[in-house]
């Protein structure tokens, strides 16, 4: 008889104790598994990536929160801000004979009698998620359209070696097993039946008063951050500044709340406190079961191959996009893929032609710029980088291209900020992070961003003044990424430099003698109005060419490398001012 149908959408945490009851009921010793997946993660990939379940899952952000039930599977999509270290917590204990497991989750299943020497206390991983700083509204949209198509593609493929291996073999059916595990036709037929999740009656009844403050009108901020909270993964997989999309359990502390029962005191004494640096009316938890990491604002899909054949099937998405049939694309080769590549760069080099006021040259450099990326380093210098520095900006011709050209990076690029470069802003920002000691935080700063994200700096507006010490700083700061794409961080004590891939865009009037670029291109515009209307289809063809060039692997083969050199030297022999840095640089 078919047990209990549990769901990995509803009651996620069912799923967790079943696959951890299984485990245990076939030989696994629970004292063995801390740091080890028993196969409750394999459940939750499958469901989400195999199963098409991803799109089914709702988005954590500062309006769903108001409707999320807790303990529920959620996704979350945002930036590590800053890393709090460990906690530990009672991950597995005996109910009498039984074991139990609290993993997942801060509350006990069932109240344990006290400390006991079955207990067994592990480890797991929190980290203060913050929305990305800068991310456009289509960056998000396009990554669940992809994901959609792409989960759409595998799921026909798999339908499709399924009803071949059905035939060959009949008895290679998937039955439910006893207490199996079951999607969103389970949830469905749950809520049809009303019927309540075994999870939520263990953890008590879900009423409006257990998440009714969140509907205050000022109880959130505008953006939504969380306590991410990491298990079974290495200290390398999650950096500072990555973006990431969760996937994880929902759930409030609500030992922090009100009344504070001795199970949930138990649970909290191998903690640090973070709840009273966090308090949870303002910052949720999340306890996450699969993430995976965002590039370039798009995400990186298990079943890609990565490299060029990755950037092929996204051409196929944006060739089909502009109409072309799937079944012809299937027949495209490498010759009409490169052309197609070519079409779709000439339209961007056209779009960015007529924003600049048919400026062609200030367009290539400015294609090239947007294609940059850090692709290594080689001592102090950051390889790949491109600053570029637009001159001849009038207070007349910046109130009209200035806006024009921001506007139209930040509807190609996912992370896009602009910034006013003035005495007051240099005296009053505060563009490093910076740490606080007294709360144990990494407090943010401007320059607190993911690797791909676009500065467009405007200079246009900078007078005579004079710079305090902050801004004798910011300076620096500014000064120091622009020339290593690196980040100062304060702790106070020492400053820290952080590796970063930001691209830098200045515009002014003269040559720029705060931000040294690499590249100083005068701006000769013919015309001041751009008048070419945007098909919504060319710009995501324009967005995957950006973001697909740049994921490529950058290599130069030896016989390009000298071609390189060669030119190097007649150029600095025929331009003393090609300077020492640069050929110091290439020849590394």
């Amino acid at each position: 008889m078919v047990g209990p149908p549990y769901d990995c959408l509803e009651n996620p945490l069912g799923v967790v104790r079943l696959s951890f009851d299984k485990a245990v009921a076939s030989g696994s010793d629970p004292t063995s598994l801390d740091g080890k997946d028993w196969g409750a993660v394999d459940l939750f990939r499958g469901f989400l990536f195999d199963q098409g379940g991803l799109s089914q899952v709702p988005i954590l952000d500062e309006k769903t929160i108001h409707y999320l039930q807790p303990n529920t599977l959620v996704r979350l999509r945002g930036m590590i801000q800053d890393m709090l270290g460990n906690e530990f917590y009672a991950g597995a204990y005996k109910d009498g004979d039984v074991w139990r497991t609290n993993k997942y989750t801060n509350a006990f299943q069932y109240q344990p009698e006290g400390m006991s020497a079955d207990m067994r206390i592990w480890e797991r991983q929190l980290f203060y998620c913050v929305p990305v700083p800068g991310q456009n509204g289509w960056a998000g949209e396009l990554c669940d359209a992809v994901d959609t198509r792409l989960m759409d593609l595998a799921f026909q493929e798999r339908e499709k070696r399924r009803r071949v291996d059905d035939e060959a073999d009949d008895e290679m059916d998937m039955q439910i097993p006893e207490n199996g595990v079951r999607g969103s036709p389970g949830a469905k037929k749950m809520r049809e039946s009303g019927q309540t999740s075994k999870c939520s009656q263990s953890e008590g009844p879900v009423t409006e008063s257990c998440f009714s403050h969140f509907k205050e009108p000022n109880a959130l901020d505008q953006s939504l951050s969380c306590l991410v909270k990491i298990y079974d993964s290495s200290n390398s997989e999650v950096k500072l500044n990555d973006v990431f999309e969760f996937a994880g359990v929902f759930t409030f502390d609500y030992d922090h709340q009100g009344d504070v029962s001795e199970m949930d005191e138990l649970a909290d004494d191998f903690s640090e406190d973070v709840s009273a640096r966090f308090p949870t009316i303002k910052v949720p938890r999340l306890h996450c079961l699969v993430h995976r990491t965002f590039k370039s604002g798009f995400s990186t899909q298990p079943i890609s191959n990565g490299g060029y054949e990755n950037f092929v099937l996204l051409l196929y998405f944006v060739l089909l996009s502009l109409e072309f049939s799937f079944e012809y694309l299937i027949c495209l080769n490498i010759q009409l893929t490169s052309h197609a590549v070519k079409i779709v760069r000439e339209g961007l080099l056209g779009y960015l032609s007529d924003i600049l006021g048919n400026d062609g040259l200030a367009a290539h450099f400015m294609l090239l710029h947007l294609l940059s990326k850090v692709h290594g380093r080689v001592d102090c210098f950051a390889v790949g980088k491109l600053s570029l520095n637009l001159t001849g900006f009038s207070k007349e011709s910046a109130s009209i291209f200035v806006s024009q050209l921001t506007d139209a990076i930040r509807s190609l690029v996912p992370f896009t900020q602009t910034m006013s470069l003035t005495v007051e802003n240099l005296n009053a920002a505060s563009l490093s992070p910076r740490k606080d000691y007294v709360t144990n935080r990494l407090i943010t700063g401007v320059l607190q961003v993911p690797d791909g994200s676009h500065f467009c700096i405007d200079e246009t507006l900078l007078d005579a003044g004079t710079l305090n010490s902050v801004g004798v700083d910011n300076a620096r700061v500014l000064k120091e990424l622009i020339e290593s794409q690196k980040v100062m961080y304060d702790f106070k004590y020492y400053k820290m430099e952080v590796a970063a891939d930001i691209q830098l865009l200045i515009l002014s009037e003269g040559k720029s003698n705060i931000l040294p670029a690499d590249l100083v291109v005068p701006f000769l515009p013919s015309s001041a109005v751009c008048n070419q209307a945007v098909p919504k289809e060319a710009l995501e063809a324009w967005r995957w060419y950006l973001a697909s060039v740049r994921a490529l692997p950058h290599s130069i083969d030896p016989e390009m490398q000298k071609v390189v050199e060669n030119d190097l030297v007649t150029a600095r022999q025929s331009r003393s001012s090609a300077g020492c840095r640069l050929w110091d640089a290439s020849c590394r």
